[in-house]
């Protein structure tokens, strides 16, 4: 008996292979960024939800930039090739997606962090209250 899981049949290996490896050029999660952030981050973090949500509770270390208000002038504090990292809410929120947007197409490399604010809650890690630098 066929079920709506295998109604559709999976792709052959090699392009299951190519599509899942190709997702990691497009996103990290919560646990990778938490390690990097530990660490001596490579990328700039950038939440991207408004600066009252960024208020309430944010990740350490991130810059909060609204996607309306990312613009190549905004930007000139960071090398050319700074790998960006957007977050917003949650995987119900596609702010981090059209952050990236945004980004990539002002030349800047760019990643999502899978999950947002939720993910990262999920994991259980700490938010940071405190208002966005001005």
């Amino acid at each position: 008996m066929t079920t709506a899981v295998t109604a559709v049949p999976p792709a052959p290996s090699d392009l299951a292979s190519a599509h899942f490896a190709a997702e990691f050029a497009f996103e990290t999660d919560c646990w990778d960024v938490h390690d990097a952030l530990s660490q001596q981050p490579d990328f700039v973090l950038l939440d991207v939800r408004s600066p009252a949500l960024f208020a309430r509770g944010h990740v350490a270390g991130a810059i909060n930039l609204p996607v309306g208000k990312i613009v190549a002038s905004k930007l000139l504090h960071w090398p050319q090739d700074a790998v960006f990292v957007t977050y917003c809410a949650g995987p119900h929120c596609n702010g981090a997606a059209k952050a990236a947007l945004r980004l990539a197409e002002l030349g800047r490399p760019v990643k999502i962090m899978a999950g947002g604010i939720t993910g990262w809650i999920d994991e259980g890690f700490a938010l940071l209250p405190g208002e966005a630098a001005a």
